[in-house]
C-alpha cells in the first residue's frame, strides 16, 4: 500500500475513533435532551466549531473549491445525512434498548457498501467484499446480548435503521464532492443541519430540556460528528465509500476498547472475538492490491495535491513551488496502469 493509501486508512480509523468515543455520550444525552434538540446541538457544535476552525485557519473567508455541479450532490448529502439520518437515531434511541441499537448501527456499512457497489458502480472485488462482512461480524459479535432484545418494539429499531440508509446515502453523495475543502463541508453541514433541527424542536412545542446538558452536547457534536465528519470526507477522497465505510464500521470495537483502557470495564469474549475478526477484515483490505490498464478522463477540479503522474499541468498563477497546494486544476486524458483505489481520480468502470 502506498503512503498516500496509508494516510487514507489511518485518517478513516481516526474518524471512527472519535465517533465511537462520542456515541456513549450521546446515548447518555438522550435522557436529558429531546431527540430533536440533542440532534439540532450535537450538529450546532460541530457547524460552530469547524467554522471557527476554518476561518482561524484561512485568516478569513476563502473559497470552499465546490464545482457548480456539486452543490446538488452536497445538498442531498445534507438532507439525508445531517437532518433525517440524526432525527430518525435519535428517536430511535429513545425506544431501542442500547444492544439493540448497536448491532443495527452496522447497517450503515453494509448499506453505504452495497449503494456504493450497485448504484454508485464503485469496482469492489471479493477480498475487499469479505473485508467488510467480517468487520461487520466483529461489530454484531461486540454488540450481541440476546436478553436485552425483547426490550425493543419493531419502531424504535426501524427508526435506526432508516438512519443507517440515511447516513449511507449521504456517505455515497459526499463522496461525489469530497474533493473540495473538507473542513467547509463539514462546518456547513453541521451549521446547516443544526439550523434545521432547531427548527423543527421549536415547531415541535419546544419540548421540556435540560439546557445545563447543553454545552456538553455541544462539545461532542464537535469532536464526534464535525472533527470525524471531517476526516471521514478526507478518508472518501481517498479510498472511495464502500472501503471507508468498512473502517469506519470499526467504531463500536474501538469505543469499547477505549471503555476496557480508560474506564477498566473487563474484556469479555466476545471482544475479543471482535477484535480477531475486525483485524482479519482490516488486514484483508490494507493488504489489497488492485491494479489493471485504466483510461482517466478529461476532468477538472480544486484540492489538494502535490505534482505526481495524475498531476502535471501549469499554473496560471505565480507559484513558489510548495506542495501541497490547491488550485482548480485540469486532468488530460491518460491511459495507464497502477495500483489504485477509487479515489477521486479513479472512478472508471471495470
Amino acid at each position: 500500500m502506498n503512503p498516500d493509501a496509508r494516510h487514507s486508512v489511518a485518517v478513516a480509523l481516526a474518524s471512527a475513533v472519535l465517533f465511537g468515543a462520542s456515541t456513549p455520550l450521546a446515548k447518555a444525552l438522550v435522557g436529558e435532551l429531546p431527540a430533536v434538540l440533542l440532534a439540532g446541538l450535537l450538529y450546532l457544535g460541530s457547524g460552530i466549531g469547524l467554522t471557527a476552525v476554518r476561518l482561524a485557519r484561512d485568516r478569513g473567508w476563502t473559497s470552499p473549491h465546490l464545482q457548480p455541479g456539486d452543490w446538488q450532490w452536497f445538498g442531498g448529502a445534507i438532507v439525508f445525512g445531517g437532518v433525517a439520518g440524526p432525527i430518525l437515531l435519535m428517536f430511535g434511541l429513545t425506544r431501542t434498548a442500547a444492544s439493540t441499537a448497536s448491532l443495527l448501527l452496522n447497517l450503515e456499512a453494509v448499506l453505504t457498501a452495497l449503494l456504493a457497489w450497485c448504484v454508485f458502480r464503485e469496482n469492489a472485488d471479493r477480498r475487499i467484499v469479505a473485508g467488510m462482512l467480517l468487520i461487520v461480524a466483529g461489530g454484531l459479535a461486540l454488540s450481541w446480548a440476546p436478553g436485552e432484545l425483547r426490550r425493543s418494539d419493531w419502531i424504535g429499531p426501524l427508526a435506526i435503521a432508516g438512519a443507517c440508509l440515511c447516513w449511507a446515502v449521504d456517505n455515497n453523495l459526499t463522496r461525489k464532492v469530497s474533493a473540495a475543502d473538507a473542513v467547509f463541508l463539514s462546518a456547513f453541514k453541521g451549521l446547516a443541519a443544526g439550523t434545521v433541527n432547531m427548527l423543527l424542536y421549536l415547531l415541535l412545542g419546544a419540548a421540556p430540556a435540560n439546557w445545563s446538558a447543553a454545552p456538553l452536547a455541544l462539545l461532542v457534536g464537535f469532536f464526534g460528528y464535525g472533527m470525524s465528519l471531517m476526516l471521514f470526507v478526507l478518508a472518501l477522497r481517498g479510498l472511495g465509500a464502500a472501503r471507508t465505510g468498512a473502517y469506519f464500521s470499526t467504531a463500536p470495537f474501538i469505543g469499547a476498547a477505549l471503555a476496557i483502557t480508560v474506564f477498566g470495564e473487563p474484556a469479555t469474549a466476545m471482544f475479543w472475538l471482535a477484535a480477531t475478526l475486525m483485524a482479519i477484515g482490516v488486514w484483508l483490505h490494507l493488504s489489497e492490491r488492485h491494479e489493471h490498464e485504466h483510461a482517466h478522463e478529461e476532468i477538472e477540479h480544486s484540492h489538494a495535491h502535490v505534482h505526481d503522474e495524475h498531476h502535471q499541468h501549469a499554473h496560471a498563477f505565480a507559484w513558489n513551488g510548495a506542495e501541497p497546494h490547491t488550485h482548480a486544476h485540469r486532468h488530460a486524458p491518460i491511459v495507464h496502469r497502477h495500483p489504485h483505489f477509487p479515489d477521486i481520480h479513479h472512478g472508471h468502470r471495470h
